[in-house]
């Protein structure tokens, strides 16, 4: 079965996180430069079949669009240009930078190490998923 893979889109990173082929538990893969993000899933998509895209959409509290909102609508034009046969799905990533940093502190995770933003994307990407996939 194919996996989920989620996007936590920014300008200058982008955490990816994906479901185990049985859909059931959503794991942070890796955090890559955003505009190396496309090269990256083509490469991953050669080893692992990818059923749908699943990207954070940033959002105000009042629903309204954020500075981050014109990137993440840039890049679901390239991921429908470059996967068209692969279905995109958007998910509300308000608060989940915050939940991230909560996560990591609650698993014990060294100060040193959630400084490292690239942490904070990759886990951000997995609460967009496991949000997607209703766990």
């Amino acid at each position: 079965m194919p996996r989920l893979l989620a996007i936590d889109y920014g300008a200058k990173r982008t955490g990816i996180a994906v479901s185990d082929p049985l859909q059931i538990i959503a794991s942070a893969l890796e955090t890559v430069p955003s505009n190396t993000l496309i090269e990256y899933l083509k490469k991953y998509i050669q080893s692992e079949p990818v059923e749908a895209f699943i990207v954070g959409m940033p959002k105000n509290l009042d629903g309204s669009e954020t500075d981050g909102t014109v990137y993440v609508k840039r890049l679901l034009e390239e991921l429908k240009a470059n996967f068209p046969t692969i279905p995109v799905h958007l998910q509300d990533e308000r608060f989940t930078s915050k939940m991230a940093v909560q996560t990591m502190i609650a698993g014990g995770m060294k100060k040193k190490d959630r400084q490292i933003k690239g942490n904070v994307d990759k886990i951000s990407a997995v609460i967009i998923l496991q949000g997607f996939m209703g766990i």
